[in-house]
């Protein structure tokens, strides 16, 4: 039945984490894989067996549990080197435009444009691997050659633009660049068992990024999508493909928009098909949407405080989320001590249990976190290491956007060239054609002034002759003719 979903909730320190390595030891007993969330560190203990105690022994003895310190093989993982284990990568066009708004904190029309950019940068085949290549395609989209991409399909405001590339340099400035890239995790590494036929147990370990719970928070609802996307029906088998630690689950929940709960809401509801569990972890209920919650049928609740009118109303709410039962379960849940919970499950038809006051076993791997030097030996030694330890920063968006802007630069400067060169050829034209006009007027200038020197002479020459004329004939008319 584990793989019909549940909930671990309880206020802090009331055992949650120890109910989780309990769990999770049984689990991977059984030959069933298993994922948690280890938000403070206090998982890794997993795989260091226990160390006993006279308090532990009490404890056990008063259980009848058979108590034998035992390690659980588990594999360690980190939110791209942001700690301790193997990177966990993957790129933002896998990780999505719901994801990374959620992670992003944008509105839902800030989340509607990011949609709209990513559609376009995969219309384009420009692969956006890692945030430089967001932010390289987003910038193009607002600058000169690519306002008009976008017209015909939406457009993208600047202010948006704006908002989107703000919050991008706030991710990060957290360190979250490491966790968009290459070579992007396979989810199907979650699924595998150890070589003596126990479930490995994958910890994604997320001190480095506690302070930072958008960011896993929302990373482990990609892990899920992932699983839903890439396994194949398998129905309602014996025993699940994998069981799925949701720790801190309320962080997923706040501030989420319509459509990111409706896709969690569905992820739910449709992946037990694909053999996958999911338990969600957190103090109440009530962080839990009603949605969600339906599909949560196996519940372990440990102690609720009720300090305000806020707290009474939620634990109200809490005790109405059971089956019936003869307890008086608002009483109950404010009296559990630590390591008690209320417990139902589903059984094997399918409907809950009654609910059980139920004193929960104590772990059989240390209740400490592991060695430093423990963890970085089985890091160093994980068969992951090898696959993802090295980050690949491959041609995408960034570089083809830049040698875009290149071309572009270097056909912009080629056309100024020419305009000039074209320019330059045709004053040249008009200079010569200057030239050759001032070279036909001199040149009429002086065929003029030639003209006006010879007509003269021969004026004068004319003139002469005639006055010589003149005097011949009038001495011939009065007989002074010389001889």
């Amino acid at each position: 039945m584990m793989n019909r979903h549940g909930l671990v909730a309880g206020a802090t320190g009331t055992g949650k984490t120890k109910t989780l390595q309990v769990m999770t030891e049984g689990l991977a007993a059984a030959g069933v894989p298993v994922f948690v969330a280890d938000v403070k560190g206090d998982l890794s203990g997993l795989s260091v067996p226990g160390t006993p105690n006279d308090k532990l022994l009490a404890r056990t003895q008063s259980l009848g549990q058979e108590w034998v310190p035992t390690a659980t093989p588990v594999e360690f993982l980190t939110l791209g080197g942001l700690g301790t284990g193997v990177p966990v990568r993957t790129t933002v066009t896998d990780f999505g435009p719901l994801l990374l708004a959620k992670v992003l904190g944008l509105n839902p029309t800030q989340e509607s444009s990011l949609g709209l950019i990513m559609h376009w940068a995969d219309t384009q085949g420009l692969a956006l691997l890692d945030l430089k290549d967001l932010q390289a395609t987003i910038a193009f989209l607002v600058g000169d050659e690519g306002k008009a991409e976008l017209k015909g399909i939406g457009g993208l405001s600047a202010a948006t633009a704006g908002v989107i590339l703000r919050e991008i340099v706030t991710l990060q400035s957290q360190g979250a660049d490491a966790f968009f890239g290459e070579p992007a995790f396979d989810v199907a590494e979650l699924l595998r068992t150890a070589p003596d036929g126990r479930g490995l147990v994958t910890a994604l370990e997320l001190p480095g990024v506690q302070d930072r719970p958008a960011l896993f928070s929302t990373f482990l609802m990609w892990l899920l999508a992932e699983l839903f996307q890439v396994l194949p029906e398998v129905g309602d088998p014996e025993k699940p493909r994998l069981v799925f630690f949701f720790d801190e689950a309320h962080l997923l929940f706040h501030d989420a928009s319509p459509d990111f709960l409706t896709q969690v809401t569905q992820t739910v509801r449709l992946i037990r098909s694909k053999g996958v569990g999911v338990f969600f972890v957190t103090q109440s209920p009530k962080d839990v949407p009603a949605d969600v919650l339906a599909q949560l049928g196996s519940r372990v609740q440990h102690a609720l405080r009720a300090y305000t009118p806020d707290d009474a109303k939620a634990l109200r709410a809490a005790a109405r989320t059971f089956p019936t039962s003869p307890y008086d379960l608002e009483e109950l849940l404010t009296t559990l001590g630590t390591g008690e919970a209320v417990v139902t499950v589903l059984g094997e038809k399918g409907a809950p249990t009654p609910v059980a006051w139920t004193r929960l076993r104590a772990p059989q791997s240390s209740m400490d976190p592991a060695p430093a030097d423990g963890l970085a030996r089985a890091v160093a030694a994980s068969p992951l290491a090898a696959r993802y330890g090295t980050a690949v920063d491959r041609e995408s968006a960034y570089e083809l956007l830049a040698q875009r802007a290149q071309q572009a630069a270097a056909d912009k400067a080629a056309a100024e060239k020419a305009k000039a060169d074209a320019a330059a050829d045709r004053e040249q034209a008009e200079e010569a054609a200057r030239e050759a006009r001032a070279r036909e007027k001199e040149a009429q200038a002086r065929a003029r002034t030639t003209s006006r020197r010879t007509t003269g002479a021969l004026d004068s020459l004319l003139r002469s002759v005639g006055t010589q004329l003149g005097r011949e004939i009038t001495r011939s008319v009065f007989g002074t003719r010389k001889r």
